[in-house]
């Protein structure tokens, strides 16, 4: 924990907008480091930010300082990931991602935040469209960036978009056991495994970092006892599929609370769910758009598009 402490203090040296960076006690005694950046911007609705499977507040510093420029922005590591609690999770999926909503929820009431422009990424998305299920009047706009865990999983396997390269072959080797078993099991070699997968994020982090901050950071948020990671796997099947797919229950958004769906262009994920909500919710707000050259770390592929479309969207809330 002391080196992803050290790594992410680097990264956070990068911001120029005055941050708050901290553990926020929930009262079950687990703890959600939390991040907040320009804490003294209070007119407006601040801005939360969720991150995806794996990831942690690190990966954000491409967007931290833009996103809060007229704002109060939040972002924090789930539990079970980064460096917050990592407790025993239900090993069903109801269960799982109930504990994942109700510690937001918990972590909302606890900073004393009465609404938010809520913003997920990934698995970070799956799980800010339950809480806005079960939270709506918490909730001034959501913002779904690649989310994972939506389509319902084709019967006619010609309909499965194939996953990326790297990901077969961790899936290949990992079999049964936890997504990220991989990482611990090579110890001091991760960074460089994180490195020979993943050379891309080395690539969109470039402007910041030309060494290994960035692979270092997501292999010490990932080398630690798996917790999220093992809700993340009762939840899913065969990776790519959510056991309780969410379009099934997009529906039951209350009907005022408006949705943007942020897809990247070249991502593995199924953009076409941006237009079956809209369908599942045809007197709501929903916009879908994609960005060109992005996969699916919109955000961090093309950051400059992302921070502008985001900051769009903060603005036409107030």
């Amino acid at each position: 924990m002391s080196q992803l402490k050290n790594v992410e203090a680097k990264i956070l040296q990068c911001l120029q907008n005055k941050f708050l960076a901290r553990y926020v006690s929930l009262p079950n005694q687990n703890k959600i480091w939390t991040v907040t950046v320009s804490p003294e911007l209070r007119d407006r609705t601040p801005l939360v930010m969720v991150h995806g499977f794996g990831g942690g507040v690190g990966l954000w510093i491409l967007n931290m300082d833009s996103l809060s420029a007229r704002r109060t922005l939040h972002t924090f590591d789930l539990l079970g990931f980064g460096r917050s609690s990592r407790p025993t999770f239900p090993r069903d999926p109801e269960g799982a991602e109930n504990e994942f909503v109700i510690s937001i929820e918990t972590w909302r009431e606890t900073m004393g935040i009465p609404s938010m422009i809520l913003l997920g990424h990934s698995l970070g998305g799956f799980l800010a469209t339950s809480y806005s299920i079960k939270y709506p009047e918490r909730v001034k706009h959501l913002i779904l960036v690649d989310p994972w865990g939506f389509p319902l999983r084709p019967t006619d396997p010609s309909e499965i978009r194939a996953p990326p390269t790297w990901f077969k072959a961790v899936a290949s080797v990992l079999g049964r056991s936890n997504p990220l078993a991989v990482l611990r099991i090579a110890g001091p070699w991760g960074p460089g495994l994180v490195q020979r997968f993943r050379p891309d994020f080395k690539r969109k982090f470039a402007d910041f970092f030309e060494d290994d901050t960035i692979s270092e950071y997501i292999y010490h948020c990932n080398a630690q006892n798996p917790s999220g990671e093992t809700a993340f796997k009762a939840m899913m099947e065969s990776f790519g599929w959510a056991r309780r797919p969410m379009i099934e229950r997009i529906h039951l958004i209350r009907k005022d609370v408006p949705i943007t769906m942020i897809y990247g262009s070249n991502t593995w994920i199924d953009t076409s769910t941006g237009k079956k909500v809209k369908l599942q919710r045809p007197d709501s707000y929903v916009r879908d758009m994609e960005i060109e050259g992005a996969s699916h770390h919109v955000y961090a592929d093309q950051p400059h598009i992302f921070n502008a479309v985001v900051e769009e969207i903060c603005d036409s809330v107030d």
